[in-house]
């Protein structure tokens, strides 16, 4: 504890020259007098000083100040304010010496006389310095308020390089610091004085219990946070990952991505986390790797699962609200929020296994979604599902979640349609296979046609082309370039396959196509292909 306030005597304070030494000579051993007395420098009129001195008093020499005895601490006090009152003085501020009072006390006093200049105990602690920590127009101090003093009471040489700018940084902390300090010390000494009342603000007709509209951000995020979960695959070997899914019904079936559980398809382990932390394990029930779409189930379902409702992901329009929830690099339950910023987007993404890429004609969405939200709701603004969150672009060029390193959200992530979801969910669940919609073509995917170009080699013409399929059946042959597909525009062998797969087997859709420069359109019946090549 600080005894500066507890009637003690003042420590020693640092020492320091009354005048500057002269520039020829070696500094002066204060221990002796010198051969002649050094000039003493201008000071205000006696009339000004804390205690006047005799009219008619010589000059004490700088041994002879050196050398007198420091009055009683107190004595001082006598001489320059009014008698203390009978009343005990209050305690010390918790900080010790109480800057703030010092402060005030000094500032209402003038400059000290001729005979404080070697910081004898009748002027300590000194005044604060002239010039202001704020460029002149207040503080507490010099420009280097807050900075730590070497053992003779001056501050350090400023660092230089790397070390001064952390410097710098300590500096400004701790006078933000000293500021707020300062600032709450000050109005609790006004509002103790009586000039003011409370310091206290508060925000009035504020209800006791804060209810959020079950319709914002924070209300249908509370309502869908309990059907979500936390995935966590891993293989025989150890290997694995982290994703998300959501109940799709009470029985305990989750929906969620192929490329979150296919480490756990053959014999790995697989559980389920959900919001309140309880933990089930769970089993692949069937995945679709060309959709990037499973199922699994809890061995052991909880009662009272709440399926998230399922909307309506073709009657979507670009600037809708989106929320998605996932646990984004295994931070579980975490909301983000968005809008579609884009539909019909064809991606292809890989399931970071080094197996066949998956497709899709996405939404795309600016919600931020991250390794980790694989397979975790994308929600519409009246928080019903709409997709399933699955790829990203990176900024490096690549797509999706598992090839290419941990690549993290640029703003521009993509969601399964969940109309596309439900139907391949549907049919995992009751046969434990995906059926895909096909026209039983082979397209060329490298090659550079405005179009989807049919391939022309590599097999024979009717492997490339099936006479009894589809496309066969509708005359389209190999190097015909599809650009059209159920009125929409084909751009790509990839764009292609995302729109079929957005059909059911045995849909009739229009189908443009060039050959020789001429375009033709033809109706097309759509066949069907069970399970993953």
């Amino acid at each position: 504890m600080s005894t500066e306030n507890e009637g003690t005597a003042a420590p020693t304070p640092p020492a320091a020259p009354s005048v500057p030494p002269a520039p020829a000579a070696s500094t002066p051993d204060l221990t002796k007098a010198p051969a002649e007395p050094a000039a003493a420098p201008a000071y205000p009129p006696a009339e000004q000083a804390y205690a006047p001195a005799a009219p008619e008093a010589p000059a004490a020499s700088a041994q002879a100040q050196a050398q007198a005895p420091a009055p009683a601490q107190g004595a001082e006090q006598t001489q320059q304010l009014p008698p203390a009152p009978a009343a005990p003085p209050a305690a010390p501020p918790a900080y010790g010496y109480d800057q703030t009072q010092a402060h005030a006390q000094n500032a209402a006093q003038p400059p000290a006389p001729a005979a404080h200049a070697a910081y004898g105990a009748e002027a300590w602690p000194p005044p604060p310095p002239a010039v202001p920590a704020y460029g002149g127009q207040g503080g507490h101090g010099g420009g280097a308020w807050g900075a730590p003093l070497t053992t003779d009471g001056t501050p350090p040489p400023k660092p230089k390089g790397k070390g001064g700018m952390i410097a710098a940084v300590l500096v400004a902390a701790l006078l933000a610091g000293g500021v707020g300090g300062g600032v709450g010390y000050w109005a609790a000494e006004r509002n103790n004085g009586g000039g003011f009342g409370s310091t206290t603000i508060t925000a009035g007709n504020t209800p006791k219990d804060l209810k959020r509209d079950a319709g914002s951000v924070a209300g249908l995020a509370a309502t869908a946070l309990p059907s979500v979960v936390t995935i966590e695959a891993s293989a025989g070997d150890g290997e694995g990952g982290t994703g998300t899914g959501f109940v799709y019904d009470q029985e305990g079936h989750i929906l969620t991505n192929n490329h979150v559980v296919a480490s756990a398809a053959n014999g790995g382990k697989l559980s389920a986390t959900f919001s309140d932390g309880k933990k089930y394990e769970a089993e692949v029930m069937g995945r679709a790797q060309g959709y990037d779409v499973a199922v699994i189930k809890l061995k052991n379902p909880p009662a009272g699962l709440k399926p998230l409702p399922l909307g309506d992901s073709d009657k979507v329009a670009v600037g809708d609200p989106t929320i998605a929830i996932g646990a984004p690099f295994g931070l579980s339950n975490t909301v983000t929020t968005g809008i579609v910023s884009a539909k019909n987007r064809p991606v292809a993404s890989g399931d970071g296994s080094g197996g066949k890429n998956s497709y899709m004609s996405a939404l795309q969405t600016d919600a931020s979604i991250n390794p980790g939200n694989s397979g975790g709701p994308l929600l519409d603004g009246r928080g019903a599902v709409i997709g399933i969150n699955s790829a990203i672009q990176s900024a490096g060029g690549g797509g999706g979640f598992g090839g290419g390193g941990q690549a993290g959200s640029i703003g521009l992530g993509f969601a399964i349609p969940i109309n596309q979801a439900k139907n391949v969910a549907e049919s995992l669940i009751k046969t434990g296979k995906p059926v895909y919609p096909v026209i039983s073509v082979s397209v060329d995917l490298q090659a550079k046609a405005n179009g989807a170009k049919i391939s022309e080699q590599g097999a024979p013409a009717n492997e490339l082309v099936d006479p009894n399929g589809p496309a066969g059946k509708a005359g389209l042959k190999p190097g015909d370039i599809i650009t059209e597909f159920g009125g929409k525009q084909v751009d790509s062998g990839p764009t292609l396959i995302s729109l079929i797969w957005t059909y059911k087997p045995g849909d009739t859709v229009k189908l443009t196509y060039l050959r020789g420069g001429k375009p033709t359109t033809v109706d097309i019946t759509l066949g069907s292909r069970v399970g993953d090549k």
